[in-house]
Formats: C-alpha cells, structure tokens, sequence
C-alpha cells in the first residue's frame, strides 16, 4: 500500500512538473501509469498542471531565499562561491531538459528563466570581482568568519581565548587604518563604497553571532563584552573611513547633492542585452532624439493654436498655470480615471473586469514622498502629489503647476486603467509565477505604449490636453537621453537636472526630484529607458500583427496582459506563433519602421 501511494504522487508531481516528467525514465512512467485508473478520483485536470515550468521557478526562488537567510555576509568568499554553485546547479539542470518536449508554454518560460539565470550569474560574478578589488581591507576577517560560522552550529566558543581574539582584531583595525591614511587612497568613490559595505556587512554577521551567546552563556558574557565593544567601536570607525577614502576621480557630487552609481558601457551593453535589446546605447540615445524632434513640432503645433507661435515654452507655462485650487484635487483625479475608463470601452478596446474598475483606490503622498517623486505613482492605489499646508509657498506652487489637469489627463490613465492598475490585476490572475521575470520594459512599457496609442484615437480634447500629452513624452525621450549618458559618464546629476528644466520645461524642484529619483531610488539603470522604449517595442509589434490584419486589436491587448511580465521581443515570439528556439538570442530590430 505504501508503494502504491508512492507511485500515485509520483504521477501528481510529473503532472505538475515538466522538468520532474522529463528526467523520470520511460519503463517508470510506464508502471507508473497502471495506477492511474487507481487514482482518477485525487487527479485534477491535465491542463490545471500545465503552467509553464511553475514548479520549478518556485523551487528556484524559494533555494535562493533559503541561501540568502543562511549566508547572511553578502560580502564574503563564502557566499560568493555559494550562490556561484546555486546559480550553476540551476543553469545545469535546465541544460539538461529535454526542450524539445516542453509544450509552447514551458518552452517562453524556459527561455525567460535561463535568460535571468544567465543574468543573474553574470551580474553575481561581476560584484565577486570587484569585491576581489578591495578585500584586502578585511585581511583581519578570518578569524571573525570562524567565529559566526560556528555559531550557525551552535559550538560553545572557548570565550577567555576568543576575548583575546577580538582584543587583537581591534588592534589590528587601527594599525591598517593608519597605514592607509599613509598610501593612495581608492581610485574611485565606488571602490570606497564597496569596501565600507564589505566591513558593515561582516560587522553586522560578528553583531548576530555575539547576540546568539550574549546573555545565555554566562561565561561568554562576562568574557566577552567589553572585548566585543572594542571591536564593534573600531569597526565602525573604519567603515566610516574606508567610505570616504578616495580620489576624486570620478565626480561624486557635483553641486546637487545627488549621489548615484553610473555603471559604465560595458555593465550598460550587458544589462540591454540581457533585456533583449538589440541596440546600442548610442543608437537609444539617438532614437530618443528623433522621438524629442517629433515632439516638438506636435507642441509648436499646438503652441500657435493657442496664440504663443513657436514659443512652446510660453504654451507649456500657459497649461501649467491651469492647475486647479487646493483640496478639488481628488475629485478631478476621479473624474480623468472614470474618463480614461469611459473612451477604452467606448471603443472595445481592452477587457476591463468589474472588479478592476470597482477596486482601485487613492491616496495622498506625504511631502517627504514628493521630495522622491514629485508626480503620480500608481497601481491598485493611485499616490497623489499635491501640496501640504507645510510646504513653502514655492513648494506648494511647483507642485501645484506641475500637477495641472492637462499634464494629469497622460498619466492618470497611465497609473490606473489601462495602465499600471489593470495590468496588476491582470498579473495576479494569469501565468502569476512569471513575475519573477520581472521587467520594466513590460511594466512601463505597457503604460507609456497606452499615452501613445490614446495620443492616436484622439484621446486629447484640445491644445492644452496635446500640450499635457506632448510633455510627458518629452519626459521620456529625456529620460532616455539623460539616463544613459549618465551611465556612460558622459552627464553629471546637476546636468540633468538642468537638462529637463531647460529642454521639457520642468520645474526645477520636480526635475531634482526627477533625478533624485533615477539616479537614488531602488531602480535598476535601465529603468528610466525602459518607459519610451518598452513603449515602442509593443507600438511595433502592433504594428506586426494588428495593423497588419493578423490580429483583433482588442485580442492583441488582452494577450499581453494574459502573458504576464515577460521581455517583448519574448512575447512576440508568444503572439506571432513562431517557433520557440532553445539558443534564442535577441535579433528584433523594432526600431526600424518607426
């Protein structure tokens, strides 16, 4: 009986696994398959099983996690080679998969996974070297390692020899502090960083493993403090140190008080690669150009209509101050979402649930959020930049006319529905384990396609809605430009601020939030490209398979979301029906016909 019940969740797990049906050898399915008659009554529906290899990314996200609670020094060989061999075992087991009989689904999934593996590794490999660079700053580290190491095991320490340990360490701290104030400092404020956060990072493993003991064992405590004490003081200091030991080399902060991370071509290259873009950063920075030039002659257009002749400029100051009067905000947020709601089913153009439209919600940003993100932030729950009682009056007034109901009428629809909203929802009700293929090509991509599809049918009602529209496309070109010059070290902070004050027509305390933003927050470095760009890339493939008659465009627009977050020139591949190839690399030139 216990065989039998063996075999019977042996066939449930090759139900549900691909890569479990695959290595399982043919005479085993075979018998395995004699009591399938046996359990028809605990099998649910073949197809509920078949969910692309949703298993196994499980698995994959849950061993990373587990390895990431274990191996808690982030900078350490230990955990280097660790995740090397996770990242390995994994790209291994997937070499070792029959892709061949994969269905279609299992097949985009396969390619997405080993894509992000291949991402991830490479990424993982490239922070081992450079932590290689400057681990000569924790010469010091052995004997520290050991000590949390066994306290993972639990080993009661010898606590009189591990106080003269830490007492040593503490003197040898210092000694390596002076000699460097002595030499040449870090070529570049980077490296200083990284070896800050290599100290903090073991200081805070030393931290955890002396609360394990402190406190339980008497002898431990009564050994240990005061040596701890010392130790942890001198680490401190010395992070403190190595943080600003550099040359000024590479400028850190230029005036404006922004301090980010330029990656350089090299990382820029791969990071496009890795997201199927098959051009350069030159050749982006010059497509933006081209989609700025657009720009303004649709605002020039739009700036005679409204009596400012080629002064766009003047047009945009003229919408700016259009901007309505404190506490009606929320109301007209509302009314644009209901708008934007009302013209797509007007249309037939997107399946919209009930649901979607009964759920979303709105909040108001605090001003230490505005300081972030002066504009909208959206999903579920659409954040409002408006101002405080406690803003200053300049304050009050940049966000007030950066926030007009024109400028508004692009991005409401862009946060809710059909943008950022719709697709949550939509994200959590199909193919939901694909969000670990997580990418802002799809994600802002989506949104910023939807300004330019809305821009088409008409969407904008006078001068003053094209002018709204007009400069948040503008806004993305820039990003474009900015962003990437910025990573190629070619654009200073400052000047990027400058850059959107002068060339969109920002205010400037929403073009320092702008880049605060891009170049502080938790985005990736092509993120802020990825708003124009991933847009393009779904204009084109529109353009492939619904203007060319292949495709409803509603249809069109409801597979996308159906897919869930998956890199574009992948979901191309998923809409047009072409064949799924193992050793797939990017190829799709989307910029061509634009």
């Amino acid at each position: 009986m216990k065989d039998h019940y063996q075999k019977i969740i042996l066939l449930r797990n090759m139900r549900k696994s691909p890569i479990a049906n695959l290595l399982i050898p043919t005479k085993q399915k075979i018998q395995i398959g004699m009591y399938l008659f046996l359990c028809i009554f605990m099998m649910l529906p073949f197809s509920s099983y078949c969910q692309g290899l949703y298993t196994e990314l499980e698995s994959y996200k849950a061993d990373l996690s587990s390895l990431n609670r274990k191996y808690t020094n982030s900078y350490s060989e230990e955990y280097f080679e660790r995740i090397e061999k996770h990242f390995a075992d994994w790209l291994n087991l997937l070499e070792d998969l029959r892709f061949e009989g994969l269905d279609r689904d299992s097949q985009i999934d396969y390619l997405v996974f080993k894509n992000k593996l291949t991402k991830d590794r490479y990424f993982h490999q490239r922070t081992y070297e450079s932590y290689k660079e400057i681990m000569h700053v924790s010469t010091f580290s052995q004997p520290l390692i050991d000590f949390y190491i066994q306290r993972r095991k639990g080993i009661k320490p010898d606590a009189q020899k591990l106080a003269g340990i830490f007492n040593e360490i503490t003197a040898k701290i210092k000694s390596i502090q002076r000699n460097m104030e002595d030499h040449k400092p870090f070529e570049s404020w980077q490296k200083a960083e990284l070896a800050s956060d290599a100290i903090q990072s073991l200081q805070r493993s030393v931290e955890e493993a002396y609360g394990f003991y402190n406190g339980y064992d008497p002898e431990f405590s009564w050994w240990m403090e005061k040596p701890f004490e010392a130790l942890n003081e001198s680490l401190t200091v010395y992070k403190t140190f190595l943080k600003g030991h550099y040359e000024n080399t590479l400028v850190k902060d230029d005036g404006s008080g922004i301090i980010g991370k330029p990656i350089g071509k090299t990382a820029l290259e791969k990071e496009l690669e890795f997201e199927y873009i098959p051009y350069s950063p030159e050749a982006l920075i010059a497509e933006a150009e081209k989609q700025f030039a657009w720009c303004e002659e649709e605002m020039l257009k739009a700036s005679r209509e409204l009596g400012y002749g080629n002064d766009w400029k003047a047009a945009i100051e003229h919408v700016k101050n259009t901007y309505v009067s404190p506490g009606t905000w929320p109301e007209d947020i509302h009314f644009l979402a209901e708008e934007a709601i009302d013209f797509l089913e007007d249309r037939d153009l997107i399946t919209i649930p009930d649901l979607a439209k009964e759920t979303w919600r709105m909040r108001m940003m605090s001003p230490e959020a505005q300081r972030i993100n002066p504009f909208f932030l959206g999903g579920e729950v659409i954040q409002i930049s408006y101002p405080t009682s406690s803003m200053s009056h300049e304050e009050k007034m940049m966000s007030m006319r950066g926030n007009n109901p024109h400028f508004s009428r692009a991005t409401v629809q862009h946060e809710l529905i059909p943008g950022h909203h719709l697709q949550g929802y939509m994200m959590q009700r199909h193919k939901q384990y694909r969000t670990l293929f997580s990418t802002p090509f799809w994600i802002e991509g989506w949104a910023l396609y939807w300004e330019i599809a809305l821009w088409e049918k008409s969407f904008p009602k006078s001068a003053e809605d094209r002018i709204g529209m007009l400069f948040w496309r503008m806004h993305r070109c820039a990003r474009i430009i900015f962003s990437l010059n910025y990573h190629l070290e070619k654009m200073t902070p400052q000047e990027a601020i400058d850059f959107l004050v002068d060339k969109v027509g920002h205010e400037r305390a929403n073009a320092e939030a702008e880049v605060r933003r891009s170049f502080e927050g938790s985005y990736g470095p092509l993120y802020q490209i990825a708003y124009m760009v991933g847009g393009l890339q779904i204009y084109a493939l529109k353009d492939e398979l619904v203007n060319s008659g292949k495709m409803p465009e509603k249809e069109f627009h409801d597979a996308i979301l159906h897919n869930n977050s998956i890199p574009i020139e992948i979901l191309r591949i998923v809409l047009s029906g072409e064949e799924v190839k193992k050793n797939y690399k990017t190829n799709w030139k989307f910029l061509k016909n634009l």
